[in-house]
């Protein structure tokens, strides 16, 4: 008897404890080969581009001017504030992805993914209103500003094959 509660207390060997690694490495290694990166690099354009409005916001009324922020490759005369995409998101959206809702076809935002690269906001919350459409070529965003300054993101999801807001 006193030999089994000895065993019991002298804690776990070196081969438990190369297993449960062993295993704990396996299922990280299954998980990471499954996780889509370019997913979550449309959620990184997706902020970016929403923080760069915010932040353009936010100086157009601290320095009472109109301030710009220059999407993709745009480029302008004046200061504005560029927005950085990572490299696998595209502007445009794909063929096979369907428009959102109750959305007129728009011809530049569809085929480039920019109807407007250079947005331009005032100090009086106040933009030119504009649609512009990221992908991964798998999913997209679909990125509507309004004249309000309001930005509204739909994101097209491949697993539930429909748009629905990010």
């Amino acid at each position: 008897m006193l030999r089994s509660s000895r065993r019991s207390q002298q804690g776990t060997s070196l081969l438990d404890v190369t297993v449960s690694m062993a295993v704990a490495a396996a299922m990280t290694v299954a998980c990471l080969a499954q996780w889509d990166t370019s997913s979550a690099e449309l959620a990184v354009a997706h902020h970016e581009i929403r923080g760069s409005l915010e932040q353009a916001f936010s100086l157009a009324r601290a320095r009472g001017t109109n301030v710009t922020v220059a999407l993709g490759q745009a480029s302008g005369a004046g200061e504005h504030l560029r927005v950085q995409l990572p490299r696998r998101i595209r502007w445009g959206k794909p063929a096979q992805i369907p428009l959102p809702p109750d959305m007129d076809e728009p011809s530049v935002a569809t085929r480039t993914g920019e109807a407007h690269p250079i947005l331009t906001v005032t100090p009086r919350h106040t933009a030119l209103a504009s649609t512009w459409f990221l992908n991964d070529g798998r999913e997209a965003l679909c990125m509507r500003l309004s004249g309000q300054g309001k930005l509204q993101v739909l994101r097209w999801r491949r697993d539930r094959q429909k748009w629905v807001r990010a």
